[in-house]
């Protein structure tokens, strides 16, 4: 029996490391925070949504319209004079609403004419997340509600309706102010545009960032294991040009995962992809030439980041067991940033959060593609210029990690002028 209790102890010992147990906290985390996140958007779907609005209209149609805006959400500009569009606009921006919504002249004769009523709707897009855009479906039910209250009303009092009126008895004109820019679309549809891009490029950064990370921290593991590594530093060659061969070659192997993810998942979203009506070139939100070469440094200086920080914790690890445990610190760099991005928007971010993903170098080729589409060159070039001084800094010091003895000993040894030597 105490042969079977030391067994049982021993696999215990070996099975329970940081390696198996942090990556299952880390998951719960987030899982956690995601939880709490739709808890959030839960509460934020029965708010009432803020909102301004004109009736020029202000007959029998337009009254149900003004009705249910006034019942259903927290009117904080109304008008009859479309005179006070503008005013009503900074109004509805100043004080954080999401929409003006203007019922056009002869809306209620354009329906009882069989032709669907115009409304005009200006939106106040604060995000262009996941996350940031579910206010404006809480819009989005309001007109449809709309609708069904004026098909209500045609069916009841009009045998002789049109039936596509009844069923929609309005037409709509989307106009969105995002980022000082005036886009003929509704946030929902500008979410959606841009969620392949989203969507895409974190994943493939994770991924590679993950993969070429823990080949190089399991090879420094592997060289130490078999003493190769030993015979190479005995080897009459720069310590310098070690680092920099080791991290060249891992760049190149990241490089090649990068185009063949970043196809397989283009494939992929494209399969998912029902229409193409929209095209993003349209609305002056596709990435130019000059944008792609500021997103290919971004990434390829994030790669050169990532494998240092990866050789630097791999000259920590004993042997390729150990090695695995010394990954997760660059899975759960890369999956922040790879979360946060594809959900919201780095500009809708807390000050706290903003600077913990700024702070991470995996996130900056994340943010860049939404940034560069809206013009914000001076987050990505800030970006580029931070992860460059970061992996400057990090390859500085697995130099002189190598130019220790710590590969060999596990410390680090200083020579004295007298052959003597110290353990720092």
């Amino acid at each position: 029996m105490s042969a079977l209790g030391n067994i049982i102890k021993k696999e215990l010992r070996e099975l329970l490391t940081p390696a198996t147990i942090l990556p299952i906290v880390f998951i719960a985390l987030i899982f956690g925070s995601i939880g709490s996140s739709m808890e959030g958007i839960t509460e934020e779907l029965h708010e009432k949504p803020v909102l301004g609005f004109i009736n020029e209209d202000n007959n029998a149609l337009s009254t149900i319209v003004t009705s249910i805006l006034e019942n259903e959400s927290e009117v904080i500009f109304n008008s009859s004079d479309i005179a006070d569009k503008q005013y009503g606009l900074e109004q509805v921006k100043q004080q954080d609403g999401l929409a003006l919504i203007i019922i056009t002249q002869n809306f209620s004769k354009d329906i009882l004419n069989d032709t669907r009523g115009s409304l005009e709707v200006y939106w106040m897009m604060k995000g262009a997340g996941l996350f940031d855009t579910i206010s404006s479906e809480v819009v989005e039910g309001l007109i449809s509600m709309i609708n069904r209250e004026i098909s209500k009303v045609l069916i009841e009092d009009n045998a002789t309706v049109n039936a596509s009126i009844a069923l929609w008895p309005t037409s709509r004109t989307d106009t969105t102010y995002f980022k000082d820019r005036e886009i003929g679309l509704s946030p929902g549809a500008i979410s959606g545009m841009l969620s392949s891009q989203s969507m895409l490029i974190p994943i493939v950064i994770m991924m590679i960032i993950i993969m070429a990370g823990s080949m190089v921290i399991s090879s420094m593991a592997l060289e130490k294991e078999n003493k190769t590594l030993e015979t190479l530093l005995t080897l009459p060659v720069k310590r310098t040009s070690i680092v920099t061969g080791k991290i060249a070659a891992s760049a190149f192997i990241g490089l090649i995962f990068a185009v063949v993810y970043m196809f397989g998942m283009n494939q992929y979203f494209q399969g998912f992809q029902m229409s193409e009506e929209l095209n993003l070139a349209d609305f002056d939100l596709a990435l130019t030439s000059s944008d792609f070469l500021l997103i290919g440094i971004s990434l390829f200086i994030t790669l050169i980041a990532a494998l240092a920080l990866c050789m630097l914790l791999g000259t920590m690890a004993k042997n390729y067991k150990s090695a695995q445990t010394l990954t997760f610190p660059v899975t759960m760099l890369a999956m922040i940033p790879m979360f946060v991005t594809m959900f919201t928007d780095f500009d809708t971010l807390p000050l706290a959060l903003k600077s913990l993903i700024f702070a991470i170098p995996f996130s900056h080729p994340m943010i860049a593609p939404r940034a560069l589409i809206f013009n914000d060159y001076v987050l990505v070039i800030g970006g580029i210029i931070y992860v460059l001084i970061f992996a400057i800094v990090t390859i500085l010091i697995v130099v002189w990690v190598f130019k220790t003895d710590r590969l060999l000993t596990g410390s680090t040894r200083k020579k004295w002028k007298f052959g003597l030597t110290r353990r720092r």
